[in-house]
């Protein structure tokens, strides 16, 4: 039988389907491992279920010579070494498709709360300073007919793309290839990054964080965002520069900005927090107890078939099955 560990603790269908399989150790502490404790636990294992706060690198890889397969709860694999894995046949799967919706559903949540001032508002009817209608009160910024920019048109991209039907939106993305949906369904626009950062109201990330990806959104460009843009992050932190996202907001470059991810997650830089312009939430864009249920059994099938010796559809590294 064999052995695995899970770096936390993840909803009871998806350890229920690797116990039939495997002899499973679970972290029992609610928090994030530090590397060496990772390591420690790792080792004479099998097997390793890993959440993308777990930074598992060339040092936790080739620290236990037993580890047969990695499985990542969720979509990014960014957090993973996947050079090393590679180097040392591991197969790296994740968790792609099953999140796509719910995060796609987040990013228009954060898109509404910002461009309406939901949380400010609600902020401010709480501290009791709501004394009636007014007609300059919490002016936001209307949705229905606005451009609509979308950077990075894969999966999560096109479906948040797709919901804006109902909103009559002029659509820009920026993708390293055409979306032949988004142009049939929307008659959405390829476009260049500047191009859309220029033109769009609303933009929206939906990329990996890779070399290329990272502060992808600097000074530079949200000096191109309009005035009354709306900037909104589901993807990875980092893609954005946040110093020079905090110098926007102070500034008012661009009206506002949602986030659900940062640069150095779990910290956030301390001036975003003072910041009324800007919605934050703690990286929740697949929480739903739906799907995260379905990642968990995702990520305990990926496992259980890497174990066998067998390649997942969702292995990022295939190349460790090639016989060369």
């Amino acid at each position: 039988m064999f052995e695995v560990f899970v770096t936390r603790k993840i909803p009871e269908e998806g350890l229920k389907l690797l116990k039939k399989y495997c002899e499973v150790y679970v972290n029992p502490c609610d928090r994030i491992l530090t590397k060496n404790e990772i390591i420690s636990n790792l080792k004479d294992r099998d097997g390793l279920l890993c959440l993308l706060t777990d930074k598992i690198d060339r040092d936790v890889i080739f620290s236990n010579p037993r580890l047969k397969a990695i499985s990542n709860y969720a979509a990014g694999y960014d957090n993973i070494d996947i050079k090393a894995a590679t180097e040392r046949k591991i197969p790296v799967t994740n968790t792609p498709d099953v999140l796509t919706e719910t995060t796609s559903e987040l990013a228009w949540a954060l898109l509404f709360a910002v461009a309406r001032r939901i949380v400010e508002g609600d902020r401010f009817t709480r501290d009791g300073k709501f004394r009636g209608w007014a007609p300059l009160l919490m002016l936001g910024q209307d949705i229905s007919g606005k451009a609509l920019g979308i950077i990075g048109a894969g999966r999560i991209g096109t479906a948040f793309a797709l919901k804006s039907k109902g909103f009559n939106m002029k659509v820009l993305y920026v993708s390293r290839r055409r979306n032949e949906i988004l142009e049939k369904e929307l008659n959405a626009k390829k476009v260049d990054l500047h191009t859309l950062l220029k033109n769009a109201d609303f933009v929206s990330l939906h990329v990996p964080l890779t070399s290329e990806t990272r502060h992808l959104i600097g000074e530079k460009e949200l000096r191109m965002m309009k005035r009354n843009a709306v900037l909104v992050n589901t993807s990875r932190g980092a893609v954005i520069d946040e110093k020079a996202l905090v110098k926007a907001l102070k500034k008012r470059w661009i009206f506002g900005a949602g986030l659900d991810v940062y640069e150095n997650e779990p910290e956030i830089n301390r001036e975003l927090i003072k910041l009324d312009n800007v919605v934050l939430e703690p990286h929740i864009g697949s929480a739903t107890m739906e799907t995260r249920t379905r990642m968990a059994v995702m990520a305990a099938e990926n496992l259980i078939i890497s174990l066998e010796g067998k390649k997942s559809k969702n292995c990022v590294n295939p190349e460790v099955f090639s016989k060369n």
